[in-house]
């Protein structure tokens, strides 16, 4: 296929907005989100993930940004203060705490700006609550999320199990394996979440540590070029202004009319939310290539995960190549909409579906199973939890030990 006419096809919808063209107050000029992509050199940048935050920023257009440390989101949310400084956001701030940011932050999203925040671990679970209002509120708010432990005993280490947390609040949740992807979803998931059709809130996660304190190679487009900035009035409901009293769906709550009318109204809200997210498909395929990604799927043995999992995956299927085992690979990039027909095309033909994850609980295998027929097929792991590495070897014993195939003996591994 011809290069241009396969990027356009990656195309989502030409932005039609008044301020296309124009400069913003640094210099920047307001580009088309396929412009900036796809009509733009990309420069390798060798940097961190949280600096890759920093520069997707940079270019995002944020009107607000709150912020409160936690490991390891708290360097990303002290270099945004620094572009801050620099002019790049017109309002930033530190939040009394995790609950107080995302209610500060829905409140600047209901004034109109474009709003970004970082969240980790237990400050995800503090500021829970807000997640399902801002979904409820159609508040098209990012977070992004830096994966860590929850539980106690404490861990500051990578651990995903958080995400399980938000796979029924209403947002969208993506989920980066590198920093490419996590300076790529930053700025198409504002765009996607920010269509009328859609309009909900985003988390893009990705895995702490391994993704935003490592150095990456990171493809970077020009600074020059931002994305054209929020109009709140693409809302699908009414907009909170002079002539709009605030909330107005909540301006006269349903408790005090009747029971059966509050029932009626939070059950077709809570549909539409979903249904909301389901649309988002359509925006999401063409800027994020597919929901999923597919290697060698023709194989009856096959590795599915998201994240860092993923780049662990890789190495484990190199190694197992090495002894005569063919692997095929399926990466999946959201987790909501969650790929359910890319899924069942990808995995019909394999005999055993492994699902590597970086938490105890086995989220991802669970939606996999739920998912798939005859889901026997589907080996929840390996997975490890409390922010313990997975080396790919521990992936290869797994696989052979399922397969009944000998295995080296590793100690405790063995």
């Amino acid at each position: 296929m011809n290069k241009q006419v396969e990027l356009k096809n990656k195309r989502i919808i030409a932005s039609k907005h008044v301020k296309l063209g124009e400069k913003n107050r640094m210099g920047q000029t307001y580009t088309d989100i396929n412009d900036i992509f796809y009509n733009s050199e990309q420069t390798p940048n060798f940097m961190t993930g949280s600096e890759v935050i920093r520069e997707a920023i940079k270019r995002a257009s944020v009107g607000t940004s709150v912020a409160y440390p936690i490991t390891p989101q708290s360097e990303a949310a002290a270099l945004i203060g620094e572009i801050y400084a620099e002019g790049y956001l017109d309002e930033y701030f530190r939040g009394e705490s995790e609950f107080a940011v995302m209610g500060q932050c829905a409140g600047a999203s209901f004034g109109g700006h474009r709003v970004f925040t970082t969240t980790a671990g237990p400050g995800t679970l503090r500021a829970m609550e807000n997640f399902p209002m801002w979904a409820g509120s159609r508040l098209p708010i990012q977070v992004c999320v830096t994966c860590r432990g929850i539980n106690s005993p404490l861990s500051i280490q990578p651990d995903t199990l958080e995400m399980h947390y938000l796979l029924e609040t209403g947002m969208l949740v993506w989920h980066a394996e590198t920093a490419q992807d996590l300076y790529d979803f930053i700025l198409k998931g504002f765009i996607v979440a920010e269509q009328p059709d859609v309009h909900v809130p985003i988390a893009v996660c990705c895995d702490g540590f391994f993704v935003t304190h490592t150095k990456d190679t990171v493809d970077l487009s020009p600074l020059d070029k931002c994305l054209t900035p929020y109009d709140p009035y693409r809302n699908p409901q009414p907009v909170m202004d002079m002539e709009t009293a605030p909330i107005r769906m909540m301006r006269d709550p349903f408790v005090m009319k009747s029971n059966y009318i509050s029932y009626a109204t939070h059950a077709s809200w809570q549909q539409e939310i979903k249904a909301a997210v389901e649309r988002s498909r359509k925006h999401t395929i063409p800027l994020l290539d597919g929901l999923i990604d597919e290697e060698n799927i023709d194989r009856e043995i096959l590795i599915v995960g998201s994240g860092t999992a993923v780049s662990q995956s890789r190495e484990a299927i190199r190694l197992l190549e090495a002894e005569g085992i063919k692997v095929g690979l399926v990466k999946i990039k959201t987790i909501r909409p969650f790929p359910y027909e890319e899924i069942r095309q990808a995995t019909k033909n394999a005999k055993h579906i492994f699902v590597p994850e970086f938490n105890v609980a086995g989220w991802l295998a669970r939606e996999i199973k739920a998912n798939i027929p005859d889901n026997e097929r589907v080996y929840v792991g390996p997975h490890v939890a409390g922010g313990m590495t997975m080396p790919s070897e521990v992936i290869v014993e797994e696989i052979k030990k399922h397969l009944g195939m000998e295995v080296a003996s590793r100690g405790t591994l063995g």
